[in-house]
């Protein structure tokens, strides 16, 4: 009979660079048995959420990290109890497929991780003891700690009586035994976990203590009555509850806003705005949805704006660049792959089509529909949010008219299209009620110069005030 070991799991550098991930959810339990690249757990890195594979085939053997925690790379997150014959390294990047067959797939978290630093998928030394003190040691009559773990934070002592009050306390009694995930959680809701009993083993507090003391009255009334008094120019946890939300700035979030900030006060932007009629070009639509070629394709306004991207953008490539500040150079891309701007429940995120202007208008449609569901449902991979060479964002579809938009960092140009709307319009020198929309183009002016610039956005709006122009133009 083989012998059986544990194995740690550290999470992996998902291949963004990043230093730290949230983990949104489990999918395994203690005790659950896994097999090789089986989905563990989803966790959430600065761009999008990300589907954990196992490196191990086992059983679980401990969750060292609790869903909604904040997690550095390198850090333990779960043990495994794996048999000893089928621990080799080799078997996280999955080259040893004799122990269950499957393999990691070719550019995967964990293939990729392992490349870069085998120390961080897992694979490093067996876990220690568990630290407990000798006298509770010898209660488990020889058996292995390794088979329970105590968090290594989390330090095993016997919890002081409830009306104890040492003259002098100790530093296991100055801080109530918990573990950091569920210290951070408290200190986000303004809890003070002295006024929370623990529920776990010891008096351990645990993320429940916190979530059943946070949902109960004494919440109402904590900073007024038995409760310490918050320090000065910091309002009161009962004030908190009830007058503001606060929300950790992580993930997308936080992403976004950097990432944002960085756009704003290294590009100098530039916006212009047309407004256009484009009836010619929803007649259009209105009669390829009647068509049989395009039965079944979802077409929308944005399907034809963005093919009148791609075909401005041949006669003005320049808008289809960056700025390569390190080595002084402007690079002009030869492809498009274009973002479409995407507001989802975690933020905004800037997924794009890889080589756009290659698709004709149905594989554009396609292509479409499915970025966006992805992009609403977060589970756009993090090889479609980079790459972007020019951006859309559909303002519109929130009834809205005209916009600034900012650049996606490493873009030289953006397109707003606002909202489709019926107006009044002289139409064949008469005054006539038309539908009409208001673009707006913000673009690099290190790179593109305002007459590039205008001459994209004129190619842009004659092809959406009358489709027909297209022929005079490829």
């Amino acid at each position: 009979m083989s012998a059986t070991m544990i194995k740690e799991f550290r999470l992996p550098d998902l291949g963004e660079g990043l230093t730290e991930s949230e983990i949104l959810s489990w999918k395994i339990a203690v005790g659950d048995t896994v097999t090789l690249n089986q989905v563990i757990a989803e966790v959430e890195t600065a761009k999008a959420v990300v589907e954990l594979p196992s490196p191990f085939a086992g059983t679980v053997a401990a969750l060292h990290e609790q869903a909604g925690s904040v997690v550095e790379v390198g850090k333990p997150i779960v043990s495994f109890e794996v048999d000893d014959a089928g621990a080799s390294p080799s078997s996280v990047a999955g080259s040893d497929a004799g122990t269950s067959g499957v393999v990691a797939p070719a550019g995967s978290p964990v293939e990729a991780a392992a490349k870069r630093e085998p120390n961080l998928v897992g694979y490093g030394a067996v876990v220690e003891k568990s630290g407990r003190p000798a006298r509770r040691q010898r209660a488990f009559d020889g058996r292995a700690a390794e088979r329970e773990p105590v968090p290594e934070s989390v330090p095993a002592v016997e919890p002081a009586p409830p009306l104890a009050v040492p003259s002098e306390p100790t530093a296991e009694q100055e801080r109530p035994r918990s573990t950091p995930p569920v210290r951070k959680f408290a200190r986000d809701l303004g809890i003070d976990l002295e006024l929370v009993k623990g529920t776990g083993p010891a008096g351990l507090i645990t993320r429940s203590d916190v979530q059943d003391f946070a949902a109960g009255p004494q919440v109402q009334i904590l900073g007024r009555v038995g409760a310490p008094t918050a320090p000065a120019g910091v309002p009161a946890v009962g004030t908190s509850v009830e007058r503001e939300t606060r929300t950790p700035i992580k993930g997308v979030r936080k992403f976004t806003a950097a990432a944002m900030v960085q756009s704003a006060f290294t590009a100098p932007h530039v916006t212009e705005f047309l407004t256009i009629d484009v009836t010619p070009t929803m007649e259009l639509l209105t009669r390829l949805k009647a068509s049989r070629e395009f039965a079944g394709y979802k077409l929308t306004p944005l399907t034809i704006a963005a093919k009148a991207v791609l075909i401005a953008l041949r006669r003005n490539p320049t808008l289809n660049s960056r700025w390569d500040e390190a080595a002084q150079e402007i690079v002009q891309f030869n492809y498009v792959n274009l973002g479409i701007a995407a507001a989802t429940p975690r933020g905004l995120t800037v997924p794009n089509i890889k080589d756009a202007d290659k698709m004709t208008l149905v594989e554009l449609s396609t292509a479409l529909s499915e970025l966006t569901d992805t992009a609403r449902s977060g589970k756009t991979s993090p090889a479609d949010l980079t790459g972007g060479t020019i951006s859309i964002t559909n303002i519109g579809v929130f009834g809205i008219d005209a916009g600034t938009p900012i650049l996606n960092p490493g873009e030289a140009a953006i397109v707003a299209l606002g909202s489709v709307r019926k107006a009044p319009w002289v139409h064949n020198d008469e005054l006539a009620v038309r539908q009409v929309m208001s673009l707006s183009l913000s673009f690099d002016h290190r790179l593109v110069d305002g007459e590039q610039g205008s001459k994209f956005l004129a190619d842009l709006g004659a092809i959406l005030s009358d489709p027909a122009t297209v022929m005079t133009m490829i």
